[in-house]
């Protein structure tokens, strides 16, 4: 055993009270920082993938109308003025072709071509406003999994076959296998069995979204051939606006990402970000003053030790070393039994903190990198707080700390 690491263990030996509240100090801060870290992190991923459960990273679309100038008539301009034209529900030119384009790009998972338009779900006397989406299933299922959803019936869309939210059944009094008719513009549409009911998680959605065919889309909206929109999903969640830039450069296309379309839960998720950092920075700071003051106590309370070390041969170094090899061990054991206090506390709460059918509201995220991280920055600290006890003993000059130690 090196001759440094057998006197900085008999040094936290003989201070065992000041050890044991170091000890105990670090562990809690790295319990903190590990609770926070996994509360925030799966509070996020938690709103993230209800967010992004039922929508694409990625929405490419045709631009809009441009406005355009009205003259009442001849050659001279007498009283023009610019009229927004009315938008429509409109193909995008040559979608194979954009679509394939899309597919290469890096950081591409899926492309699926859709339609979306509104109508009307009529059944009796009743009625409500809903958005029809046209899908493509083979290819939209790997953006939005939509069997994650189904609470009764099955995804078919062969035909006249439809798949409503649970609000919209409710509100309709729709089953599996009842009919009712879509009436998009111009009365055009059909009557439509009921093949599946969702439950998105949202009460508008499910109020609004009914899923049909891709060629019954087309059909209903008289886009024979066409779609207005693809829908694309990405590699990385967070890289999908650059994603979307880099779509609309390559394809003229509009495109938006879900980050542009979510703002408001972005900056929610930044400011979260922010303030875990924040609190974490804080026991950072306390736990590294708790080890630098316990060591610099040390220093004073084992000078004249130190003063028979140095001479009787023992280098600068190797003093520098001892307490540097304290702040590590303080360091190290604090962090395992701080992974231990954090995981027990996010265990806790998560038990805590349930859905009225008994499930986690959210999942705390505990993991192997997240432990792996507090240890390597519970012994960074410890290294760090103990550099000025450290330099601070090497420098002590034997001959005066033995005559007046």
């Amino acid at each position: 055993m090196p001759f440094e690491l057998i006197v900085a263990l008999r040094y936290l030996r003989e201070g065992r009270t000041q050890t044991w509240l170091i000890l105990t100090g670090v562990g809690v801060g790295v319990g903190v920082i590990i609770f926070l870290s996994a509360l925030i992190t799966g509070l996020q991923e938690s709103l993230v993938a209800r967010t992004l459960g039922t929508q694409a990273h990625v929405v490419v679309r045709p631009r809009e109308e441009m406005p355009r100038v009205l003259r009442p008539g001849g050659d001279v301009v007498l009283d023009a003025r610019i009229e927004r034209p009315a938008q429509r529900i409109r193909s995008i030119v040559q979608w194979q072709r954009a679509r394939d384009e899309i597919a290469r790009l890096p950081g591409v998972v899926e492309t699926s071509p859709t339609i979306a338009g509104p109508a009307m779900a009529e059944r009796g006397d009743g009625g409500s406003a809903v958005t029809v989406r046209g899908i493509e299933p083979e290819t939209y299922r790997r953006i939005v999994n939509l069997d994650a959803f189904l609470r009764g019936g099955r995804l078919d869309f062969d035909g006249f076959h439809a798949v409503i939210g649970t609000e919209l059944a409710r509100y309709l009094g729709l089953s599996v296998g009842d009919r009712f008719r879509l009436r998009a513009g111009g009365d055009a549409g059909g009557v439509y069995t009921v093949s599946g009911v969702l439950d998105l998680g949202n009460k508008d959605l499910n109020q609004r979204l009914v899923f049909v065919s891709l060629r019954a889309a087309q059909s209903m909206f008289r886009l024979e051939g066409g779609v207005s929109t693809l829908e694309v999903k990405g590699t990385e969640i967070y890289g999908a606006e650059p994603l979307a830039r880099e779509i609309s450069r390559r394809t003229g296309l509009v495109a938006d990402s879900w980050m542009r379309t979510n703002e408001q839960l972005l900056i929610a998720l930044r400011s979260q970000s922010a303030s875990s950092l924040t609190i974490q920075a804080f026991v950072i700071l306390a736990v590294a003053l708790g080890i630098a003051s316990v060591l610099a106590v040390s220093v004073t309370q084992k000078s004249r030790e130190i003063g028979i070390l140095r001479a009787v041969g023992t280098s600068r170094g190797q003093v520098m070393r001892i307490f540097l090899i304290q702040g590590s061990i303080l360091g190290l054991l604090g962090s395992a039994g701080g992974i231990a206090l954090g995981a027990a506390l996010a265990l806790i709460f998560s038990r805590l903190a349930q859905n009225p059918d008994g499930s986690p509201t959210f999942a705390m995220a505990l993991g192997t990198a997240l432990y792996l991280r507090s240890a390597v920055l519970a012994l960074g600290v410890g290294v760090v707080a103990a550099i000025l006890p450290a330099w601070r003993a090497a420098r002590m000059q034997p001959a005066q700390i033995i005559r007046y130690g």
